[in-house]
């Protein structure tokens, strides 16, 4: 029985281009049992690839807290984080783990596969003899070297028994499948004989059958992801505004939404020059399934609804403006378009013409 942990933390188009890792895992191993350790508010990304009797994913989300124990010891909560802290590194120890594959590179995810090592050695070492403890090695499986433009601290390395060569330009979603095959001694899937799985189709079909969260009709509107945290990856504004009005008159409603303050001030902004345009409120990551799954399309920057929509092979229009088109372009389904690329972002009339495309599809 193969036990595989699964570390990826973080942030939303990360744990995202992961998932075809867990397909690639039931492919070869059937039965193995599959957990993932994920940032506690990436939870939802990983629910609909959980175990069913008609499924077979993970069976086990072990959220972590990062981010927000790093909080809160700054606000001097100190007493609380480590009682949280303890209770994660035993849920740590609810298998003794075959193998524990870290796609991220970076000594946090490093640092967590290094704990779920030991906790995993530490109760198998309390029943087992000295014979299966020799036979019952934990292996940590990670990256060996960075890809370009992506984060990846070289210290990390000293946590792995492992190390992954990969190439220096290499899509997201190809990399973690690379460190997986590996890691597990097999051949590395083609991309196109067999190309990436994110969730099963019928958790897709369910979701064009739920409640709309903005009382809006299918197929009526399309979401408009300006925002993205790095600002160099912005388009710009008056290209958003033209789209905006060009979808009007195909009578489809733009919505421009926003994750924080800054971001709601620039959708508001955007919606005042195009008549008709919506500014939602703040939405879950639950509910943005559901929203993208029902809009006409979507036309986003590279951030992480984007790359949800296209996960989902909805119709999608993905725009580089200041990040590499090869590291996380939607290459897997013909509804995906991908435009520009770094430094060379696309002009309103290649939107427009994607958007014909994919509206006539």
């Amino acid at each position: 029985m193969m036990n595989i942990l699964l570390v990826k933390l973080s942030s939303l188009g990360d744990v995202l281009h992961n998932l075809p890792v867990v397909w690639d895992i039931r492919n070869s191993y059937p039965k193995a049992y599959i957990a993932w350790v994920v940032e506690e508010q990436y939870v939802k990304i990983l629910e609909p690839l959980l175990t069913t009797e008609d499924f077979l994913g993970i069976d086990l989300i072990i959220p972590i807290s990062l981010r927000r124990w790093k909080k809160e010891i700054l606000k001097g909560s100190f007493k609380d984080v480590w009682r949280e802290f303890l209770a994660f590194r035993k849920s740590l120890q609810v298998r003794h783990w075959s193998v524990i594959i870290e796609t991220q590179g970076l000594i946090k995810s490093a640092l967590v596969s290094a704990w779920a090592k030991q906790s995993s050695m530490r109760s198998f070492d309390q029943t087992a003899t000295a014979e299966e403890g020799l036979n019952n090695k934990v292996k940590v499986v990670g990256l060996a070297n960075k890809t370009e433009y992506s984060g990846y601290e070289p210290l990390a390395r000293f946590f792995y028994d492992q190390s992954v060569q990969v190439p220096f330009h290499d899509h997201a979603v190809d990399r973690s499948r690379l460190v997986l095959a590996q890691g597990l001694g097999k051949t590395l899937p083609n991309r196109i004989s067999l190309p990436p799985q994110f969730y099963p189709d019928t958790f897709v079909q369910d979701l064009t059958l739920q409640s709309n969260p903005l009382g809006l009709g299918i197929n009526q509107y399309v979401m408009c992801f300006h925002a993205t945290a790095r600002q160099a990856k912005f388009w710009d504004e008056s290209y958003w505004v033209e789209l905006g009005n060009y979808l009007i008159s195909r009578n489809l409603t733009p919505l421009f939404p926003w994750g924080n303050t800054g971001e709601k001030e620039v959708s508001e902004a955007l919606a005042k020059r195009v008549a008709g345009a919506i500014v939602p409120k703040a939405f879950s990551i639950a509910q943005a399934f559901v929203l993208i799954a029902q809009a006409r399309l979507t036309v986003g920057v590279d951030t992480g609804l984007t790359h949800l929509s296209a996960i989902l092979n909805r119709p999608t229009i993905e725009i580089y403006v200041d990040s590499p088109l090869w590291k996380t372009q939607g290459y897997w389904d013909t509804k995906i378009i991908n435009l520009g690329d770094k430094g060379s972002p696309p002009n309103i009339a290649e939107v427009i013409t994607a958007v014909d495309k994919l509206c006539d599809l």
